[in-house]
């Protein structure tokens, strides 16, 4: 446990004295969330700003094009792809596209760490949005909105990346891959609030990275949080059968699920294969 204990340390007197090195957003999402914030921006100046980035470019066709947003008339062009999305909802679609950019290392550990902890995200989120898109067809007035589900699964364990580059200079850790996961498990919540902090996300996100695996917060009301636990009893990030049999039933009685067993269904199974592919 004095690794383990070692590790936790240095990580929370960093957090205090704010010098915990936190990634950064790509420019690219940078620029976007810039441009979306000036009231005077306009769909070709958006679409501009996004064409210069390849990869970001093939993500958002990816988003216009996916069972998500419903549409069978595939866009094939940037601009079509942003004014299919909107400007309201393109700030954290773009953000949530160029994510994966922020998962990498030269360190051959820690990028193997970290590409499992981007699979597992995207497994989770493909879920989490998935379920929310069919909610969202019967819910027509519901205050939640699919982009901020969407940007807000692909973060919800971003406080990992701190916690693997602080490893990463205390190689000794590694020896046992299970110190690691136990300091992953104890402050990935707080380290993900403080990178949400600095990214400049509103309020709603830090709690959702906060709270999104504590069980003792449970809402009344049906809330982003839900659709991601959603996603993560799915995948097995909740191991205890009782627990993940009383989250879906709390969730069939929000209305979220309209069955327990909805998530076996083939129908949903399709739509989260599907919307996984805009990550891939």
């Amino acid at each position: 446990m004095g690794t383990e204990n070692a590790l936790y340390s240095i990580l929370v007197e960093k957090i205090k004295q704010e010098a915990l090195i936190l990634p950064t957003l790509p420019e690219v999402a940078l620029k976007v969330r810039e441009a979306a914030d000036d009231p005077e921006v306009n769909l070709a100046h958006m679409s501009d700003i996004i064409a210069h980035d390849p990869a970001l470019s093939m993500g958002v066709l990816r988003v216009a094009n996916s069972a998500m947003l419903g549409r069978s008339v595939k866009v094939e062009t940037v601009n079509q792809a942003v004014t299919r999305i909107g400007l309201r909802q393109i700030k954290s679609i773009a953000t949530a596209m160029a994510l994966e950019q922020v998962f990498i290392s030269e360190n051959d550990i820690v990028a193997l760490y970290l590409k499992k902890s981007w699979a597992k995200t995207v497994d989770v989120s493909s879920v989490a949005i998935a379920l929310m898109t069919f909610y969202l067809k019967e819910k027509k007035h519901s205050p939640l909105m699919l982009d901020t589900l969407t940007l807000a699964a692909l973060i919800h364990n971003i406080g990992v990346l701190p916690i693997l580059t602080e490893a990463e200079k205390h190689p000794d850790v590694f020896a046992n891959p299970t110190f690691l996961q136990q300091a992953i498990i104890k402050l990935s919540g707080k380290v993900g609030i403080e990178v949400s902090k600095a990214w400049g996300l509103s309020e709603e996100f830090n709690d959702l990275i906060g709270y999104w695996s504590d069980l003792t917060f449970l809402p009344k009301e049906p809330h982003y949080i839900d659709f991601i636990r959603a996603g993560a009893v799915y995948h097995g990030v909740f191991k205890n059968e009782s627990t993940q049999q009383v989250l879906l039933k709390s969730y069939v009685e929000k209305g979220i699920l309209p069955a327990i067993d909805f998530m076996s269904s083939g129908e949903f199974k399709e739509v989260a294969a599907d919307i996984k592919q805009m990550f891939g």
